[in-house]
């Protein structure tokens, strides 16, 4: 059984959707944003959690991380472009970066 890959948005679409997300930026063809945690702990235990998410939306983040940053990047591969899905992971993830007090 193959998975339904959601359309890519319109511009429209990711311009509304980065004005819920007021710390995230379109970089490139990708949803951008840079969290920084009080060290490296915190950083990899928000890695960890959102990783559980991501599996459990079989969406997967570019991320990569160096002491207490993690740098993000959100784009449906499969679909050429940014979908619903990294909306919805972006979501996800601003929520668990409240609850570890990251900027």
């Amino acid at each position: 059984m193959s998975k339904t890959i959601p359309a890519p948005l319109s511009d429209t679409e990711i311009k509304a959707a980065l004005s819920t997300l007021p710390s995230w930026t379109l970089k490139g063809d990708k949803l951008h944003r840079e969290y920084k945690f009080a060290d490296f702990v915190t950083a990899f235990g928000f890695m960890s959690s959102v990783a559980l998410v991501a599996q459990g939306m079989d969406h997967h983040p570019e991320w990569f991380n160096v002491w207490n940053v993690v740098r993000v990047d959100l784009a449906t591969h499969d679909a050429g472009g940014i979908t619903s899905l990294d909306v919805e992971l972006a979501q996800a993830m601003e929520a668990l970066a409240g609850r570890q007090n990251a900027k």
